[in-house]
């Protein structure tokens, strides 16, 4: 028996991010037959009418009608029905999922934005055939997502995935007691292997900007070089307990540093170190589809469209 045909005619993803919301439709093949960006607006309502305004004006170019699928950076809470843990902190609080789905009259399938990035890499990205993938952002913030079999795992609390609150492992001396996470907690991962925890760690408390570091290490600074080997180290920590715990077929990574080439080599050096294994060849891989990933995997939310 054949499925049952969806209600839309392609399937639009949404990347709800803090400074631009981009939308695409995706064709049946993977490739985007659209695609906008907007700045995010302030506040909240603006955002839900920025929206819904790309997927009417989206539905309007292409002449027919599409599945929604957003990514956000935060997730909507199971026992309250809100947004929570968003960095984008004018989304916390509110039903998203709901207005969204009540400004266009039809359902809305929203995620957190690691879980999107993941799923599009899983679908046919870096971890394509792949059963278990782990993919990891790593930019301002740290995420991650799970999709095993090409299904997103949640859990009972939307959690699932998120390594950047965690405690770093196996601290060091000069490690403790720990970082003072915006969470509430001392310690977690993000602290220390986010870009902006790279900058901070290389050239001071007020550094924000990590993206020269490697250009400096390469031209021999040694301060750029001790700062790049620490953080590689931490990271390898961090992904050593993933694959103690989930023991993924791949690891991929995004976010702004997943283009800082020599974590390819370091990182497998470390987990080996430290996974409870007898040996470890968990591959850590780049992704293919770059910033263009969560916005594609909000669309693989929604089956692609069957034909009656």
């Amino acid at each position: 028996m054949s499925p049952a045909p969806t209600p839309y005619d392609f399937r639009l993803g949404i990347d709800l991010g803090g400074t631009k919301i981009e939308i695409i439709a995706l064709g049946p093949d993977g490739s985007f037959t659209h695609r906008k960006r907007v700045p995010t607006p302030t506040h909240y309502p603006d955002t839900v009418q920025a929206i819904a305004d790309l997927v009417l004006g989206a539905e309007q170019a292409l002449g027919g009608r599409g599945s929604v699928g957003v990514g956000i950076p935060g997730v909507i809470s199971p026992a309250t029905g809100l947004v929570k843990n968003a960095n984008s902190i004018a989304l916390n609080g509110h039903a998203f999922d709901k207005d969204l789905a009540e400004k266009l009259a039809r359902a809305v399938k929203v995620n957190n934005d690691a879980n999107c990035f993941t799923l599009s890499e899983a679908s046919d990205g870096a971890g394509a055939g792949k059963l278990t993938v782990f993919g990891v952002i790593v930019g301002t913030g740290c995420g991650g997502g799970i999709v095993v079999d090409g299904k997103v795992i949640e859990g009972p609390h939307m959690v699932a995935g998120e390594w950047g609150h965690i405690p770093l492992p196996w601290p060091k001396p000069d490690e403790l007691p720990g970082i003072q996470c915006w969470c509430g907690q001392q310690g977690c991962m993000e602290r220390y292997i986010s870009g902006t925890a790279l900058a901070m760690d290389c050239d001071g408390p007020d550094a924000r900007d990590a993206s020269s570091i490697p250009a400096r290490a390469a031209a021999g600074e040694e301060k750029a070089k001790a700062a790049l080997a620490r953080h590689a180290d931490r990271m390898g920590r961090g992904l050593a307990v993933i694959v103690n715990i989930l023991d993924p077929d791949v690891i991929v990574l995004g976010g702004g540093l997943s283009n800082m080439e020599h974590l390819y080599a370091e990182l497998p050096k470390v987990m080996r170190q430290r996974v409870f294994s007898d040996f470890v060849n968990t591959p850590v891989v780049k992704n293919k589809h770059g910033d263009s990933s969560g916005v594609r995997g909000a669309a693989w939310l929604w089956p692609a469209p069957v034909k009656a």
